[in-house]
């Protein structure tokens, strides 16, 4: 299987060519590729479930860019969209390859690979051994095995990492004052959290008795993933199971297309909730 079928690659990143990045050919520059492949890079690791700057750490370890190799075989122009696949290759005892492609609609662009060396966080960096965890992370990701997992259960099981999760989103990223976003209504609740396959928990939510949902929550290192519509899914299925009818929430208003995606309704006016406009929405479950 050569890197130029695209049935090669589970993972694709789409772009659009930017003026900025043509040359006085009209056609894209080509050292620009490179920052094509490792833009596409940084969306593989979101689509694993990982956080980069938090789980890489987390293991021990970082990775750098030994060698790059690219084959140009078709320009870019201004405003192509394009298609930038990555494929887990081979690994070494410290060394991971991905291989890259990019096509404009069925042209072929370049394809190549970029080898990453897995070394210490402490200066100097040296190589050290692939943890085995991120070995399987990209196996599993080849045999196409889903890349998080969702729990369910109460406040004393699932608190600790919920709560960080609520913290990093709502109260440093969005300034939200901790005395509000902190009440008594967490301990009867039905808590989701949805955990990558290294152990990080990534996104949450929670099922209130009467049926709203609430403090639903995404780190900003996986948006885009999947993790926060996994984590929505499990808490409908378990407001099925306990009877309602349907499912109601205060949405952000910047994330409405988030909830109108699974099927959420809007009802009523916009209002202020914590200095952010909210809208509130229903989904009907029978």
């Amino acid at each position: 299987m050569t890197v130029a079928q695209r049935d090669a690659f589970r993972f694709f990143h789409r772009l659009q060519v930017r003026w900025a990045e043509v040359d006085m050919q009209q056609v894209v520059f080509n050292g620009h590729y490179l920052m094509y492949a490792d833009t596409a890079v940084s969306a593989f690791w979101k689509a694993l479930g990982v956080v980069y700057t938090r789980d890489l750490p987390a293991l021990g370890g970082d990775f750098y860019v030994k060698q790059a190799q690219l084959t140009w075989h078709a320009p870019a122009r201004l405003d192509d969209w394009i298609d930038i696949g990555v494929a887990p290759g081979a690994t070494g005892r410290s060394s991971l390859r991905l291989r890259v492609a990019i096509w404009a609609q069925d042209r072929l662009l370049v394809s190549g690979e970029l080898v990453y060396v897995y070394t210490t966080v402490d200066h100097p960096v040296r190589a050290q051994p692939l943890p085995g965890a991120l070995t399987e992370l990209l196996q599993a990701h080849t045999r196409g095995e889903p890349m998080l997992q969702v729990r369910l259960g109460d406040w004393a099981t699932l608190g600790t990492d919920a709560a960080s999760i609520r913290t990093a989103v709502f109260v440093d990223e969005q300034g939200i004052p901790a005395e509000l976003e902190w009440d008594a209504r967490d301990a009867d609740c039905l808590h989701a959290v949805a955990y990558n396959r290294v152990g990080g928990a990534v996104a949450c939510a929670r099922l209130l008795p009467d049926g709203h949902v609430g403090r639903v929550a995404v780190l900003r290192g996986v948006r885009g993933s999947g993790a926060g519509a996994a984590v929505m899914r499990a808490l409908l299925d378990a407001a099925r199971q306990r009877g309602h009818a349907a499912v109601e929430l205060a949405a952000q208003c910047t994330v409405l297309g988030f909830y109108l995606r699974l099927g959420f309704v809007p009802f009523g006016a916009v209002f202020d909730e914590a200095g952010i406009a909210h809208q509130a929405m229903r989904l009907r479950l029978d």
